[in-house]
């Protein structure tokens, strides 16, 4: 039995339509999985696939909050259980205005194999609403916040659900939504992760996705006798991801250029101070303002309405959101001497930059593959959590860079090809084999 791609994600197109950015998630995936599948075909038996890209369970639930002015606000929550095959669903709880099924069926299925690769037991998960935090003050996130814990709180738990945070939902609003977990269900538990440290949290948890990739990246790069040391560096996004790879690619002698928002650019051309990088993190994480504040404030370029692609450079780390790298602004980096992209965000790359990457021998890192840390530090914080113990900061980042690097030997062990690395093939058959040997172990549930 040939397994056919294409016919393969007709059917799943034609029974998702309007949901884009779900079908492109797993066309990428399936794609690269269809010479191993034709080799492996004990993986074509039993619906595997089938089952792999139908979540076990999506909750869809109206949120009403009331704003300081008195009127009655109505959005909307999901949670989509993707797959729980070799463990509790974990993944992340998004609040931003774009949210809607198909980007959290997307992020839900990616979520899989990312956990899968951590080697920890964590199945794929992810959650949110279409609620957006900026411009709203703390009461009212936090109304907002316990209303939608009402009713998650029934389908979580530190052996069902695991929830974390992502965009939209930083260290305020997993307090709010603990808070109210807590309150409901009379339960101190690891039912959510990236708590404070004073109440459950771990160390290095803010930090570790944005570290996690800088460690990708580095692996990347030993493996062809290379180092970030000196080398100028490309980073969007200026949240929780983009501001720690940032603040590791500095203590590892790479110079950054550039960070961003949907407004803009800074770019410095002689990179960033580490008091540049401070006052991004003030306006971020705490100001909630924008990063051209960043730029009148120490005098840096500011690129107004651009992305960083256009910049030379001689790596690139995309941490802000989903298909923000065109095919043409691949094209654009690889004018400007660009060797290495290693995606921080959730597939910031769109098929057509990947192709333009393959084509001209980039080395490319897939987030679930690169952007791994974030879910492996929350995992390694449900294990504190059970035992009731916490382990230090240098104890947990050791633990980050093993697992990291675990994941990268995982991707160069499958996708290994003629002397060079195919990162993208390499993860996702590592990722999809020890689910799919999970799925044929337990039967058909």
């Amino acid at each position: 039995m040939k397994f056919d791609a294409k016919a393969f994600l007709m059917a799943v197109s034609q029974k998702n339509t309007n949901e884009s950015e779900f079908v492109q998630a797993v066309e990428e995936v399936i794609l690269s999985l269809e010479g191993y599948l034709n080799d492996n075909p004990v993986y074509l038996q039993d619906k595997i696939l089938e089952r792999l890209v139908e979540p076990e369970r999506v909750i869809m639930f109206r949120v009403p909050w009331v704003d300081d002015g008195g009127n009655v606000q109505v959005n909307r929550g999901f949670r989509v259980q993707f797959n729980s095959a070799i463990g509790p669903y974990k993944g992340g709880l998004r609040f931003h205005p774009t949210v809607n099924l198909s980007i959290l069926k997307f992020l839900g299925f990616e979520q899989i194999f990312k956990n899968s690769l951590t080697g920890l037991s964590l199945g794929g998960g992810k959650g949110g609403s279409d609620f957006d935090p900026r411009g709203k003050t703390d009461a009212e996130v936090m109304r907002f916040s316990q209303s939608f814990m009402s009713e998650l709180y029934r389908h979580i738990g530190p052996n069902i659900d695991v929830p974390a945070g992502d965009i939209g939902v930083g260290s305020r609003e997993i307090g709010y939504l603990f808070g109210q977990y807590k309150k409901l269900t009379k339960d101190f538990s690891g039912t959510l992760t990236g708590k404070g440290l004073g109440w459950g949290g771990s160390n290095i948890r803010t930090e570790a996705t944005g570290y996690g990739v800088v460690y990708f990246a580095e692996e990347m790069l030993k493996r062809v006798n290379q180092s970030l040391n000196g080398k100028s560096i490309l980073i969007s996004g200026s949240g929780n991801v983009a501001q720690f790879a940032a603040e590791k690619v500095m203590q590892l002698g790479g110079k950054v250029l550039t960070m961003s928002d949907s407004d803009g650019v800074i770019y410095a051309k002689e990179g960033l101070s580490e008091d540049v990088l401070t006052h991004v993190k003030q306006i971020k994480n705490l100001d909630r303002g924008r990063i051209k504040e960043v730029a009148e404030k120490y005098g840096i370029e500011y690129l107004v309405g651009n992305n960083p692609w256009m910049i030379k450079a001689d790596v690139a780390l995309p941490c802000a959101t989903q298909n923000e790298i065109s095919g043409a602004d691949a094209r654009g980096m690889v004018s400007n001497g660009v060797g290495l992209v290693v995606e921080g965000a959730n597939m910031p790359s769109t098929p057509e930059a990947i192709e333009v990457f393959k084509e001209n021998k980039i080395l490319f890192a897939p987030g679930k593959a690169s952007n791994a840390g974030g879910v492996a530090v929350s995992g390694l914080e449900m294990s504190q959590n059970s035992v009731r113990l916490s382990w230090s900061r240098d104890e947990v980042d050791e633990k980050l860079k093993i697992i990291m690097k675990g994941i990268h030997d995982q991707a160069v062990k499958y996708g290994a090809q003629d002397g060079r690395v195919d990162y993208v093939v390499g993860a996702n058959i590592a990722g999809f084999k020890r689910v799919a040997d999970s799925i044929l172990a337990q039967g058909l549930v």
